[in-house]
């Protein structure tokens, strides 16, 4: 359990002391961090690929409940549904899937290709226990791994994919080249990572709420990581480090849809890392919660909520 956090709780829930029994955040156990010990010194090399705090590939806990519930529906269906495409247009027999969440390119891509052996691995055990849960399909393996190290051999499988978890690699040239030396020769490295800020509103009208709510000192989850690794230039340049060929990048939009604002709002606020954004400057996630929803009612209007997302979907060849 996090610190009892207590004291003048503001519009956003800000507390100014911890200690005592009025106000209790119950915050479960954020278990499954990358260690910054255990990243490769070449992290230094890239600035632009500056790491990260750990809390940012946290999903542990309840998030992963929050996460599969109001955030795949909305936001990672529709670009699974898009990646899994291109993938089936392949014809792999044998998949590694990295950053596989709470599986949801993994269930369409097991009824995509259904002869295919699939590896699906993710850093966060809790995530993988939600998508066991959810797939069940005989050819699909389930594996924690890291994308710095995978632990497979060379020219284990034909076709890489991950989706929006790139982000989250503290050096991607590195993580690239892991996921070239498990490929053959010949195949194909495919993902896709968030637009910029302001290509993207929805997660722009939430940043500006968390700028509200904590003036001075906003979390900047959004603009730090999924939002952080969007430069065409960039990521085809640390993609020739890692020695695969021919990127290309297409940029894609698609709709995002939810029942209302309150749940995009408890989505993003309890469902991802940016809730220990918050829990870290003192705030009541529940509060912080409302504000972000009224902020996006206000911009969006009540009831069904309906966005524009933004996306890149790179597909490169293991030269």
């Amino acid at each position: 359990m996090a610190d009892i956090v207590t004291g003048d709780i503001g519009a956003c829930g800000a507390a100014a002391t911890r200690g005592g029994p009025e106000a209790l955040i119950m915050v479960p156990p954020l278990r499954c961090a990358i260690h910054a010990a255990n990243w490769p010194a070449s992290a230094n090399r890239y600035p632009r690929n500056a790491m990260m705090p750990t809390t940012d590939a946290r999903f542990a806990g309840t998030l992963p409940y929050h996460y599969e519930r109001l955030l795949v529906p909305m936001l990672f269906e529709p670009y699974a549904l898009d990646l899994v495409r291109r993938a089936a247009g392949l014809a792999p027999a044998q998949v590694l899937e990295i950053a596989a969440g709470t599986g949801i390119v993994t269930r369409h891509l097991a009824a995509a290709l259904p002869a295919a052996h699939i590896v699906a691995t993710d850093l966060n055990p809790d995530m993988l226990a939600v998508a066991q849960s959810a797939v069940a399909a005989p050819l699909v393996t389930w594996r924690q791994a890291d994308a710095m190290a995978l632990p497979f051999g060379d020219g284990t499988f034909d076709l890489a994919l991950c989706q929006f978890g790139v982000m989250f690699f503290p050096d991607k040239p590195a993580a690239f080249a892991q996921v070239r030396r498990v490929l053959r020769p010949g195949g194909r490295f495919l993902f896709n990572v968030w637009d910029a800020l302001d290509t993207n509103e929805l997660a722009s009208v939430l940043q500006a709420a968390m700028d509200t709510c904590f003036p001075g000192d906003p979390p900047r989850f959004f603009t730090r990581t999924p939002h952080g690794y969007h430069d065409r230039a960039a990521i085809a340049g640390d993609l020739a480090l890692a020695g695969f060929a021919r990127p290309s990048i297409d940029t894609v939009a698609l709709p995002a849809n939810a029942p209302g604002a309150r749940a995009v709002a408890e989505g993003f606020c309890q469902g991802t890392p940016l809730r220990a954004e918050i829990e870290a400057r003192g705030g009541d996630v529940i509060a912080v919660t409302a504000a972000a929803a009224d902020h996006l009612e206000r911009h969006f209007g009540a009831g069904e909520f309906r966005a524009g997302l933004q996306a890149h979907v790179i597909s490169a060849l293991a030269a």
